[in-house]
């Protein structure tokens, strides 16, 4: 085994995922496991399904979990949903949507796309035009990332939910939250959302591991029209009062007991203070880059600022400077762990994430290290990025 030096303090994670966990989720996936007739196993479960269904604001979807990370939230959603030639829409939002529609077609679904224009938000228009010239309804659903972490943008969910109602067309309304659950408002009945799938690393604050499946009754009917063969991924075999079988097997109890401790310290903030606390953070992040953006070599990628992630912000960086460096140099010297470009933006961007169990010190911490990892890089940079941050969060309102 390989053991790294010890590093004095703590190394700040500010990646999009898997983000810093808090010490209450810690020390509760730290517990024994017991075994699966403890009551308390039920009790667990359903602590975990009753405080994802406050989050996701809504009183009528099933919450199903699953052992697995996003990547296996989407395809419980497809097993389900996906049959040979079903065509689902995936309007183009980046990395993300891309791979979720490489999932569907792999499962042999036709993925609709709608175009993508970089450092933009889904275009409701395109959605509403695909939808309406559909007018033999063959598209069953339309998957929506509503944060896409690779490019730090976020589209408007309600805006697309107004394109589907405009174009009067019955298809399912499904959401990825992975990025934007506990960071960002979301109420899934509010916006008519049939199908929300999430993950539990990254404003969960939970290690990575657990994802999940809401859905309501016209999605498990859907469901249960497809005929595609499937076993752990089945909704249908995990509704359940039995713990064995809403698992399909043994459940990852750390897990879950780490997600009921996260859902507890939510709740005890209070979400409306949760979404602001990341809106301030988010916005001093911003302010740090644009600062650093007036030599003219690094720029916010997400163009409308609007759009720009309460989560994670993606910096474009000029040709010719190399991002992977700069991590190095901001994680091995300066003890800050940021993330690089994915897809079609590797090498040309890198990513500092705000979400989850981020307070204003570690933000101006994070800040500073990325500045010092500028300037031992030499990439020129407008002087006062941290400044700039700390300005913003002097002046914000708590």
């Amino acid at each position: 085994m390989t053991f790294l030096p010890r590093i004095p303090g703590r190394r700040f994670l500010h990646s999009p995922g898997p983000t810093h966990v808090p010490d209450e989720v810690v020390h509760a996936m730290s517990r024994q496991p017991t075994d699966l007739a403890d009551p308390r196993v039920a009790q667990l479960i359903a602590a975990c399904e009753q405080g994802i269904k406050r989050l996701l604001r809504t009183d009528r979807a099933e919450v199903l979990f699953y052992a697995a990370n996003g990547h296996g939230g989407w395809e419980a959603v497809i097993a389900n949903l996906v049959g040979p030639g079903t065509q689902i829409l995936v309007p183009g939002t980046g990395h993300f949507s891309d791979g979720w529609a490489e999932q569907v077609r792999a499962f042999g679904g036709v993925a609709v796309r709608t175009p993508y224009v970089e450092g933009h938000p889904i275009d409701a228009a395109a959605v509403e035009a695909v939808l309406r010239a559909d007018t033999q309804h063959q598209i069953s659903a339309v998957f929506v990332v509503h944060t896409d972490t690779a490019s730090g943008t976020t589209s408007d969910l309600a805006a697309i939910r107004r394109a589907i109602d405009a174009a009067r067309h019955p298809a399912l309304y499904v959401v990825d939250v992975v990025a934007s659950l506990a960071a960002a408002p979301f109420e899934m009945d509010a916006l008519g959302v049939n199908v929300v799938m999430g993950a539990s690393q990254k404003g969960l604050m939970v290690q990575p591991g657990l994802a999940f499946v809401a859905a309501d009754a016209r999605a498990m009917a859907a469901a249960e029209r497809i005929t595609t063969p499937r076993f752990y991924w089945d909704w249908q075999r995990r509704v359940s009062d039995l713990p064995y079988r809403k698992f399909c097997g043994t459940l990852p109890m750390a897990h879950l007991a780490g997600l009921e401790a996260a859902l507890g310290l939510i709740e005890r903030e209070g979400l409306a203070n949760v979404h602001a606390r990341h809106a301030r953070l988010a916005r001093a992040v911003h302010a740090a880059v644009q600062a650093w953006a007036e030599a003219g070599t690094l720029r916010v990628f997400t163009r409308e600022a609007a759009a720009r992630s309460v989560s994670v912000t993606a910096v474009e960086v000029s040709q010719g400077i190399d991002p992977e460096a700069l991590r190095t140099v901001a994680r091995e010297r300066f003890q800050v762990a940021i993330a690089g470009g994915l897809g079609p933006l590797g090498g040309r961007v890198f990513r500092i994430g705000h979400l989850g169990d981020m307070n204003e010190a570690m933000i101006l911490g994070a800040l500073a290290g990325v500045q010092a990892a500028l300037q031992v890089q030499g990439i020129a940079h407008g002087a006062g990025g941290v400044d700039a941050a700390i300005a913003s969060l002097a002046g914000a309102a708590r």
